[in-house]
């Protein structure tokens, strides 16, 4: 540390240097080095020294921290510590009453102590001016400072020999290709000149995240109308998103989120949810599709109406009764709802329908329907109900279920047919009248005999009761044949009779020409000389 003597005030200090300024005369005063540039807080060695004849008086005044380190004729050196500031320290010496001086030119450097980019919006629309803020603080000498504002490395602003203040700004157009892409802030102090090096230092990079968010609303396809119980599928759909995969979709029902599929496709979106209507949701709730995206959102609303239908209660007094029994058919359904009942008389429109009848045979198996119509937000709803009613009676055959007349080809392949009416459904069986009884096969093909024809008696049958009907059956065939028979045998009497004469002609002739040669031979004999 420099003595408290060797500090002196300004206005001494002026008026030392006013004394000792160079007269006439050969001595004079040099320090080395005469420039020099140091990092802030660091130490150097200054060298003073007089050119004199004689032993001269050396000193170095600075208001920096100072020890002499080293002295000889003419000369001494001085270190110089914990340099913070420029400044311009004095080498002065009197040599024979003759003063002189020289001052050295001290440069402080030092890099600034925060290079900050400022925060970056959230989400940076595509299309819109993105400010970029640099906060430098410190640096010197600023002479030789640059900012810099970079786009990974692309540099985006430059600028040199910096002011203050410490802020440093520059505008971009943000685009798609900047959707994730780095920023920062870099200073370079370039001391090269002063051979020295390049120094850098840079902030730290922040992320960008851009987007497009179209004007347009998404589509939101969903049911009008929901019956309790039941469970339907709704999708939204929006187009034109960047980066659609960052896209955030909510569907709600009412008050209740539902749990949502999400599809991304390049710049499209598909979101799916699943809609359960419980009884809790009857009336008209509202479904929400947001899509938000960066800091903006875009929401289209549509009203589902759940709805209880269930179908009419259709009711008959009894469905199984005896022919002759009045029976009583009733349709009710839910309030609101307007019945329509098959065969009850016209009547003013309501939730309810009745009426009665006294049932018949023609009555069993009888489709009662009951239908009620409902309107749900402008939709009209329908359902129906059905019901059958069972009538017990006897047993009927009538000419058109059991004809009572059949004529049959000998021969052919036939069947009789012969249905008995009745509920329960009675049991038919057919048996020939008088003689043996034996039966005639229903519903069953046979093979056409003359022996099947004549008179038989059909009989139904069941616990309602029984009744007959006689059915009779003629058997045609072809009285010629019996003469094709006897021409047929007499023809072949005659072809055999007359094979046979033939035979016995020729035979005769055979023995009568064998007869004639033996003649004819002997009397050859008889001729012939001995």
């Amino acid at each position: 540390m420099a003595s408290s003597a060797a500090r002196l005030p300004l206005p001494a200090l002026f008026a030392l240097l006013g004394a000792l300024l160079p007269g006439t005369g050969s001595a004079q005063t040099s320090v080395e080095p005469t420039e020099h540039i140091i990092p802030r807080g660091g130490s150097m060695q200054v060298t003073c020294r007089a050119s004199c004849n004689g032993n001269a008086v050396l000193g170095l005044e600075t208001p920096l921290t100072k020890k002499e380190v080293d002295s000889g004729p003419n000369y001494k050196i001085y270190e110089l510590s914990d340099i913070q500031e420029d400044s311009t320290p004095l080498c002065f010496s009197n040599c024979n009453n003759i003063q002189s001086t020289a001052s050295l030119t001290l440069t402080v450097y030092s890099l600034p102590k925060r290079v900050e980019l400022a925060p970056l919006p959230h989400w940076q629309p595509v299309g819109e001016n993105l400010t970029l803020r640099c906060q430098v603080e410190g640096g010197v000498p600023r002479t030789y400072l640059s900012v810099l504002l970079l786009r990974g490395e692309e540099v985006l602003s430059w600028q040199s020999g910096v002011k203050e203040p410490t802020e440093f700004t520059t505008t971009v157009l943000a685009g798609r290709g900047d959707h994730g892409a780095n920023f920062s802030c870099r200073t370079e102090l370039d001391l090269r000149p002063k051979n020295q090096g390049l120094f850098q230092n840079s902030s730290v990079p922040r992320q960008l995240r851009t987007f497009v968010l179209p004007m347009t609303r998404p589509h939101l396809v969903s049911p009008r109308i929901m019956e309790v119980g039941t469970q339907q599928h709704v999708n939204c759909t929006l187009d034109g998103l960047f980066p659609a995969s960052e896209a955030q979709v909510h569907l709600v029902l009412e008050d209740r989120r539902l749990e949502t599929t999400v599809e991304n496709n390049k710049d499209s979106l598909l979101a799916t949810a699943c809609i359960k209507a419980n009884t809790e949701d009857e009336g008209t709730q509202q479904l929400t599709c947001t899509v938000t995206l960066g800091n903006q959102s875009q929401r289209t609303l549509e009203n589902v109406t759940i709805y209880s239908f269930p179908a009419p209660i259709l009711t008959l007094s009894s469905p199984n009764v005896s022919e002759g029994t009045v029976v009583s058919v009733e349709c009710k359904a839910r309030a609101g709802a307007v019945v329509t009942l098959q065969g009850a008389p016209a009547g003013p429109p309501g939730p309810s329908a009745q009426f009665q009848l006294n049932a018949t045979s023609d009555d069993n198996g009888r489709i009662f329907l009951c239908s009620a119509t409902l309107e749900v937000a402008g939709t009209v709803l329908r359902k129906n109900t059905t019901q059958e009613l069972h009538v017990l009676y006897g047993p009927r055959l009538e000419e058109s279920d059991c004809p009572g007349n059949w004529t049959w080809q000998e021969g052919s392949q036939e069947t009789l047919k012969c249905e008995a009416r009745g509920n329960p459904p009675p049991k038919v069986v057919c048996r020939r009248k008088g003689g043996n009884g034996s039966s005639l096969p229903i519903r069953k093909q046979i093979l056409v005999k003359r022996q099947i024809s004549g008179t038989y008696v059909c009989q139904a049958t069941s616990f309602r009761g029984e009744v007959t009907r006689e059915v009779v059956v003629n058997v045609t065939y072809n009285s010629n044949q019996v003469v094709i028979i006897i021409v047929v045998a007499a023809a072949v009497i005659l072809g055999t009779m007359f094979a046979a004469a033939y035979l016995y002609n020729r035979q005769r002739k055979i023995r009568e020409y064998k007869l004639q040669k033996a003649r004819e031979a002997n009397a050859m004999k008889l001729n012939t000389p001995p």
